[in-house]
C-alpha cells in the first residue's frame, strides 16, 4: 500500500461564490457526503463579490455542517481571482471545484478519490447533469445542451473544467499552476488551465459515478445564451490554437476554422426539419466562428461579474 493509504488524507472542498443564494443548497449538499475512509474534508468558500455578501449565508450554516468552512474573501468580479485564492489557501493533499449553483451526490468525493488513486492522475472530472425547468424548449431538454461532459480526442481527455474536478495538489504540475486573470471575466480560464496542465505532461482522467447536478436557470434555458457561450468557447480555442506551431500558422488556422464553419452550415441546413440536429450544427457552427473571431483578433466576450464602478475608473 502506498503512503497516502496508510495516513489521513486531507480534501479541500472550494466553492468559488458570486450573489448566489443556490450556495446554500450547495453547502448542504456537501453536508450529507459520505467521506471515504482515511480521509479528512475541509470547505473553503472564495466570496467573489466586491463586499463579502456570502459571509452571512455561510455563518449561518455553519454550525448545521459536519465539516470545517474556511470563508475567503476574494475581490471582485474575476474568478480567476476566486479559484487562485482557493489554490494559494489550499493545505490538502487533494483540491475539489463545484459551482456555487451546484449540488454533489452522496458518493461523489469517493468516486473521484477512488478514480484518481487508481490512476495517479493529476486531475479527475466528473459529469455535471443539467436539470432543467419544465418550460424549457423540448429540444434543449432531449437534446441536453447544458450538461457538462469531458471531450475525448483519440482515448485522452485534452482539457477540462472546474465545476466538477479534484486536483492532486500535491503534484508539482498542479502545485504553481495558477488561472489565468486576464481570463476572469470573459470565461474560458479553465479550459486554458486544463489544457495547459495536458501539455505539460499531467494525466486528466474521469469518474463517471461522480455525478453533480445543477439547474438551468430561466436565463440560460435558451438559445441566444447558448450561442454566445459557444461563441466565447470558439475565441478560448483560438487562443489556446495560437499557442501552438502550426505549419502555414494563421492562414492555415483560420482556414481550417472556415471550413468547419461551412460544414457547420451545410448540416443545419440538411437537418432543418430536426430541431436537436439543426440547433447542434448551428452552435457547432458559432463556436467555429469564435474560432476565427479569436484569431482575427475580436475582443472576448464577457459571460461573468459585473463592471463596478472601479473598474471602469481605471479601464484604459
Amino acid at each position: 500500500m502506498s503512503d497516502m493509504e496508510h495516513r489521513k488524507t486531507r480534501v479541500d472542498l472550494c466553492v468559488c461564490t458570486y450573489r448566489r443564494p443556490e450556495l446554500e443548497n450547495t453547502l448542504r449538499s456537501i453536508a450529507a457526503l459520505t467521506v471515504p475512509d482515511r480521509a479528512s474534508v475541509r470547505i473553503v468558500i472564495a466570496d467573489n463579490d466586491l463586499t463579502p455578501s456570502a459571509r452571512n449565508l455561510v455563518e449561518r450554516l455553519r454550525p448545521q455542517i459536519p465539516f470545517d468552512i474556511l470563508y475567503l474573501h476574494a475581490p471582485a468580479s474575476n474568478i480567476s481571482i476566486a479559484r487562485n485564492a482557493c489554490l494559494d489557501a489550499g493545505g490538502g493533499d487533494f483540491l475539489a471545484f463545484i459551482d456555487d449553483d451546484e449540488t454533489v451526490t452522496p458518493g461523489w468525493l469517493s468516486e473521484l478519490m477512488a478514480t484518481t488513486l487508481e490512476t495517479g492522475a493529476e486531475a479527475v472530472l466528473g459529469p455535471v447533469r443539467a436539470i432543467y425547468p419544465k418550460d424549457a424548449p423540448r429540444w434543449m431538454r432531449k437534446g441536453d445542451f447544458h450538461s457538462t461532459f469531458p471531450v475525448w480526442v483519440r482515448g485522452k481527455v485534452l482539457t477540462g473544467y472546474t465545476c466538477n474536478v479534484l486536483l492532486r495538489r500535491s503534484s508539482p504540475l498542479i502545485g504553481r499552476r495558477r488561472f489565468n486573470l486576464a481570463l476572469g471575466r470573459t470565461g474560458g480560464e479553465d479550459t486554458e488551465f486544463f489544457s495547459r496542465l495536458h501539455r505539460d505532461g499531467g494525466v486528466i482522467a474521469y469518474a463517471p459515478g461522480a455525478l453533480v447536478l445543477e439547474p438551468v436557470p430561466e436565463s440560460r434555458a435558451s438559445f441566444p445564451w447558448l450561442l454566445k457561450r459557444r461563441f466565447r468557447m470558439g475565441q478560448t480555442h483560438a487562443r489556446l490554437l495560437e499557442e501552438k506551431k502550426i505549419a502555414g500558422g494563421m492562414a492555415r488556422k483560420t482556414g481550417v476554422a472556415a471550413a468547419k464553419v461551412g460544414y457547420c452550415m451545410i448540416a443545419s441546413i440538411l437537418f432543418a426539419a430536426f430541431p436537436i440536429r439543426r440547433n447542434r450544427a448551428i452552435l457547432r457552427l458559432v463556436m467555429h466562428a469564435g474560432v476565427i473571431g479569436g484569431l482575427l483578433g475580436v475582443s472576448e466576450l464577457r459571460l461573468y461579474g459585473e463592471e463596478t464602478r472601479e473598474a471602469r475608473g481605471n479601464a484604459g
